[in-house]
């Protein structure tokens, strides 16, 4: 009976033991979590040399948009918010780059909000995001199911929606302001 209730005395310390372990492991790893903020990635705006080094032609426009309006830079560029991103040198100029469009099944449309930039992929029957990129102070969330996609931006109480829906018939995209 005493080498019983040493051996239950012996499981009930481990399991304690085990339980503050755990515990305090978790508590630990939320605790670092909780303070981790990951931001979506950001579209970079184009720059006057990028625009004007692009070939001319129907198939200069990957999104669409005519081409008075593919010219024209971003008057303010959105500032990057990646903190271990190095300073561009500003002694220099950058050599312009022009990366292929990926593949697009539909219509590539762009719409430009107060609170920032949506691109949709817009086919037949269904849409896909292509980018998203809020303004300069304001904050974005995204919702996405198999018949719809919203875009939100916010600034203080002003909100800007962007809303795709396709369940009923091609895809159509609504700008509401609230």
């Amino acid at each position: 009976m005493a080498a019983m209730r040493r051996g239950l005395v012996h499981v009930l310390a481990w399991s304690l033991a085990t339980g503050a372990a755990v515990s305090l492991s978790w508590w630990g790893v939320h605790t670092v979590m909780a303070g981790t903020a990951y931001d979506p990635p950001r579209a970079l705006p184009l720059t006057a040399a990028e625009v004007t080094s692009r070939p001319s032609g129907p198939s200069a426009s990957a999104t669409g948009r005519p081409s008075a309006e593919t010219t024209t830079p971003s008057p303010t560029p959105s500032p990057s918010r990646t903190p271990t991103a190095p300073a561009p040198s500003r002694t220099a100029a950058p050599s312009p780059s022009v990366s292929p469009a990926p593949a697009t099944s539909g219509q590539v449309k762009s719409y430009d909000t107060d609170g920032g930039r949506v691109v949709f992929d817009l086919g037949e029957t269904s849409a896909t995001l292509v980018s998203a990129t809020p303004g300069a102070g304001w904050t974005m969330q995204v919702w996405k199911t198999p018949s719809w996609i919203r875009v939100e931006f916010g600034s203080g109480a002003d909100r800007v929606s962007v809303f795709c829906t396709w369940h009923d018939g091609p895809p159509r995209v609504e700008v509401g302001t609230y």
